[in-house]
């Protein structure tokens, strides 16, 4: 006989992948323990003999130590452990009479045949509640990980239900996952790593065994798991690749995504062969959004313990970019075990060079070397990253101003004068340009490359649209090309005459761009296009690029005399200065104004939705669901591909970002583009909404519509909201007829990409576009609901119907689809009448068969008498509908029936003076026919509560799983039994009902 291959399968599977990596596989309920104790105390031992030259008394005490973290919150608790985990428990203990300290380890980085690796499944907690987590990997004794596997034969089991399952853990056996490194969710098609803190949308897939990306839009499930827990692999992780994010509000832990495992591990090489070579270790080029800035981290932490312990000098172009970095370092100091300091002088950073040997993170911006001209250090052991390395920030060559014969020394030049023997490495999230050699006659060659199409398709960004409204306002554009490609060319040349020159253009520019009929129609355009197609997207956060400062405040002014009230949701954030305007100042802020600017805009819930910016926060910073950048200033190459990067960041629900150019930087956008690798060019080479998201938008409609072919849905277009709202169910019971089951799938498929497309595209859509992809989402929405097996909510539908309605046809009062209360219940006695009173009755059979299904799923779990009775009867009744035996009518009246079926075995317990649970053992006790004739009523009931009674006296938390424990339940039952004579000689078969209605329950409780 062929098995489903189902959960319990699927957990087989993943133990012997475990042990074919070398680890000792146990199951759970046969291993003797206190269940209240998550460490696997037999291999606890070993940290003993990882620790035997030290006295036992220490390790005892370490060992009391992590038993007892102590009182606080899951991330302070495991905060603490990971310390512990990757530095080791430091102990103070008495001997003789004499205080000693020592440092213990939990696991042996340098020795990795020294330490025990576990995998055990079915691992029973007791806690708050008792909860048996499916598969649990321990290292030396310790429940490092936690693994929640779904059914990979059931749909309506997958790794979203396995996320909430280990959130629930969390919650209700916290003990457990206060030594937890990271979770894992798994259902064999999608296998996920996340860490206690990470949203749904932050577990992310293991894709590489070896660091290579090919082929890895979709890994399967052995991949993830040999690619993280392969034992050198592992312990890799677990020191150097995990790591708290801390501030003053939150802790975020942080587990590294398999391009930063990988390239890392590259740099750390890397640099170790330039020390001793050419000192030039590479470029690492990981696209924005993919984190780069947390690659910095793990790179500085792990090249800290390779080195022993050199000097890090970190450089960017901004002071903005500077202090963003300097933070993100700072929120992960006590994983680098020591706290990095930004230079305030260029005598402020040789001092901290100097006034050490080794360790040191020092911070600093470019423009601090421009004058300067001696040796910071000589130490051979210091390491410079720069951030974002570019031709436009470093030259290695000499300029000579022709007009004063002054000699200017490249930005490359200087740094290397000022730290002669440093070690250089460039990190960028864009790539370097082919004619630019600066760039790699200072850092040497690319590192390691993850590229735009690899994190689209990891989910660590999300792809670009752009669209063109130059036309609409009616810019001259022969003069504005010829104004921008003369300033920008001048700035190539970067020679001092003709940087005045280029300032005299600029001003042309400026006063072309400033002009008021110019800023009054981008800021008409802005307000309209935000309202009809962004406002609604997502949390309505956007983002305007002002050409310069003086713009910027006229943007804003002029935004906020035709939205006066708006005053809270649109906000400038620039850098001000002394030589400001007076009523600038209250505009503008000062450095703690900006920081409550910055969080206010972090807020996905913050009434400030529209940030208008200059230059400040177009690079390393993120606002995940920032969806819309309005463009009104040029940019070029890796400046514009990092200014776009802030909408491409992931957020539950976004399908990409957009950008809405008034200025023309589509011809630089393809240049920028260019540089770019061959895949990310044919994948996002063009991002044009009119090219690429429009024409998908108008074939997804059009698909819709011949899937919908011979339904008449014109009258969705009328004036009245309750002819849509018919319109709509209609529309859901013509799909759900049985003829169209494979219309019905594919329609949901499509339909669901019209709505991405439309996403993107919203402005360019016509009116009656919008309105009929707005029939097909309310369509796709409510079938959704009811084919799911979620509980069905008809308040859910209707008030999702009605938000759309609103958003696309901006009409009010929309009519609910279905009119009955928010709580649905087959109990409720007025129900059944308003269900029949329906007219579709295509949907109204789909709605009345999911709520008898979803009571008789519950009988299934507790009550195996009524579950068989009400499941033949509702596959009885369904089939004879499938196959045209009866009508319509007929199937909705005899549903109808089954219902209050089952309304009357839901109150039959109160009559006997039974619960809910009791009546299940009655049901089967009085099952057989003539059960009567042997006992009364009164006996069946007195049986049916010794019984009840007699397994919850007995109750073991292993009964569901130890055979051991199940037949000592099964002899407990047959001697209550037994006291009554029952079952009768000539109905022993009642027995084996009894017995399986006892283990259901069992089964139930656990």
């Amino acid at each position: 006989m062929i098995k489903i291959y189902n959960e319990d399968s699927y957990e087989k599977s993943i133990m012997e992948l475990f042990q074919s990596l070398g680890y000792t596989g146990y199951y759970g309920p046969d291993i003797e323990r206190n269940y209240k104790d998550p460490l696997f105390r037999q291999d606890l031992e070993n940290l003993y003999l990882i620790n035997k030259s030290l006295d036992g008394e220490a390790v005892s005490k370490a060992i009391e130590t992590i038993q007892d973290l102590g009182i606080g919150s899951l991330e302070d608790l495991n905060n603490k452990f990971m310390d512990y985990l990757q530095n080791g428990v430091s102990i103070n203990y008495w001997k003789d009479g004499e205080e000693l300290s020592t440092h213990v380890k939990l696991v042996d980085f340098e020795n990795l045949d020294s330490n025990l690796f576990t995998v055990i499944n079915q691992w029973t907690v007791i806690d708050k509640e008792t909860k048996r987590p499916d598969v649990v990997v321990f290292v030396n004794g310790i429940p490092l990980v936690v693994c929640e596997l779904k059914s990979p034969s059931r749909e309506d089991a997958d790794t979203s239900e396995a996320y909430t399952q280990l959130k629930k853990y969390m919650q209700v056996i916290p003990t457990l996952f206060n030594y937890n490194a990271f979770c894992v969710m798994s259902d064999l098609s999608i296998s996920k790593a996340g860490t206690i803190t990470a949203n749904e949308d932050r577990f992310m897939e293991w894709k590489t065994t070896d660091g290579s990306y090919e082929s890895t839009q979709w890994a399967d499930f052995t991949t993830f798991f040999e690619g993280i827990f392969e034992k050198n692999r592992f312990l890799d992780i677990l020191k150097n690749f995990i790591t708290f994010s801390n501030d003053s509000t939150k802790k975020v832990k942080i587990l590294g995504a398999y391009h930063q495992y990988f390239a890392v591990n590259k740099a750390v090489n890397s640099t170790v062969k330039a020390i001793e070579s050419d000192h030039k270790a590479g470029v690492f080029w990981h696209t924005q959004g993919s984190g780069k800035s947390l690659s910095m981290v793990f790179y500085v932490n792990k090249l800290q313990q390779v080195l022993e312990s050199p000097t890090f000098v970190v450089i960017t172009d901004r002071n903005d970019l500077d202090d963003q970095l300097y933070s993100q370092f700072a929120k992960c100091s006590d994983f680098l075990r020591q706290v990095p300091k930004q230079a305030t002088s260029m005598k402020n950073l040789k001092d901290l060079l100097n006034n050490r040997k080794a360790n040191g993170i020092f911070f600093t911006t470019m423009q601090k070397f421009d004058d300067y001209e001696e040796s910071l250090t000589d130490r051979d052991d210091v390491i410079v990253i720069s951030d974002e390395a570019h031709r436009s920030q470093y030259g290695l060559e000499e300029k000579v101003d022709p007009k004063t014969g002054e000699i200017k020394i490249g930005a490359a030049r200087r740094i290397r004068n000022a730290l002669p023997n440093a070690t250089y490495i460039g990190f960028t999230g864009t790539p370097i340009s082919k004619s630019d050699r600066s760039t790699r006659e200072v850092f040497g060659n690319y590192i390691d490359i993850y590229d735009m199409t690899q994190s689209v398709e990891d989910g660590a960004t999300v792809p670009i649209s752009y669209e063109s409204r130059i036309a609409e306002i009616k810019l001259d554009e022969t003069v504005l090309a010829k104004i921008d490609d003369k300033y920008w060319e001048l700035r190539e040349e970067a020679e001092e005459h003709n940087i005045e020159r280029s300032k005299r253009e600029l001003s042309k520019m400026e006063s072309l761009l400033g002009a008021p009929e110019i800023i009054d129609d981008i800021c008409a355009d802005i307000v309209q296009h935000y309202e009809n197609n962004r406002a609604q997207e997502l949390t309505g956060k956007a983002m305007i690029v002002a050409y310069s400062r003086p713009i910027a405040i006229k943007m804003y002014e002029k935004i906020l005399e035709l939205r006066p009230n708006w005053d809270e949701k649109v906000k400038v954030v620039m850098s001000g200065s002394n030589k400001d305007p007076e009523e600038w100042h209250e505009i503008v802020g000062d450095k703690s104004y900006k920081k409550e600017l910055e969080n206010k805009f972090k807020d996905d819930e913050d009434p400030m939705k529209i940030a208008i910016v200059v230059d400040m926060w177009l690079t390393g910073f993120d606002v995940p669901s920032l969806a819309t950048m309005y463009v009104y200033k040029p940019m070029r190459g890796h400046n514009l591909m990092q200014a776009i990067a802030r909408v491409n960041r992931v957020f539950k629900g976004k399908e990409g970002g957009l950008v809405v150019d008034y200025i023309g930087i589509a011809s630089d956008l393809k240049k920028a583009m260019s540089e770019y690798t061959e895949r990310d060019n044919k994948n996002y080479g063009d991002m044009d909404v009119d090219k690429i998201a429009y024409p998908n938008f108008q074939e997804k409609l059009e698909i819709c519509r011949d899937l919908f072919y011979g339904f008449d849905y014109s009258d969705f277009f009328g004036d009245s909201n309750l002819e849509r709202s018919k319109v709509i169910t209609n529309g859901v019971n013509f799909m759900e007829d049985l003829s169209r089951k494979d219309t019905k799938k594919s329609y949901l498929k499509e339909a669901l990409l019209l709505k991405k497309w439309l996403s993107l595209c919203r402005s360019r859509a016509s009116e009656k576009e919008r309105f009929e992809a707005a029939f097909f989402e309310a369509v796709r929405t409510v079938l959704v609901k009811v084919s799911s097996d979620k509980k069905l909510s008809f308040h859910e539908i209707n008030a999702q119907i009605t938000k759309l309605l609103n958003q696309s046809i901006k009409s009010t009062g929309v009519i609910n689809v279905i009119n009955v209360s928010e709580e649905v219940s087959l109990f409720d006695p007025e129900f059944l009448d308003k269900v029949r009173a329906m007219e579709a009755s295509n949907l109204t059979i789909s709605l009345l068969e999911k709520l008898l299904n979803d009571q008789v799923k519950g009988y299934t779990r507790t009550n195996i008498v009524k579950s068989e009775e009400f499941s033949d009867l509702l596959k009885q009744t369904m089939n004879s509908y499938i196959n045209g035996h009866i009508t319509n009518d007929e199937v909705i009246e005899e549903l109808i029936r089954i219902a209050r079926l089952l309304r009357d075995a839901h109150n039959e317990g109160e009559e006997l003076g039974l619960t809910e649970e009791e009546l299940a053992f009655y049901n089967v006790i009085a099952l057989p026919e003539n059960i009567h004739d042997f006992y009364d009523d009164e006996t069946l009931i007195k049986i049916t509560h010794e019984l009840t009674e007699s397994l919850r006296r007995n109750k073991t938390i292993d009964w569901q799983k130890k055979e051991s424990a199940r037949a000592k339940m099964r002899r407990t039952v047959k001697r209550l039994l037994k006291k009554y004579d029952y079952p009768p000689s000539e109905m022993k078969f009642a027995m084996e009902k009894v017995i399986a209605q006892c283990e259901l329950w069992v089964d139930e409780s656990a």
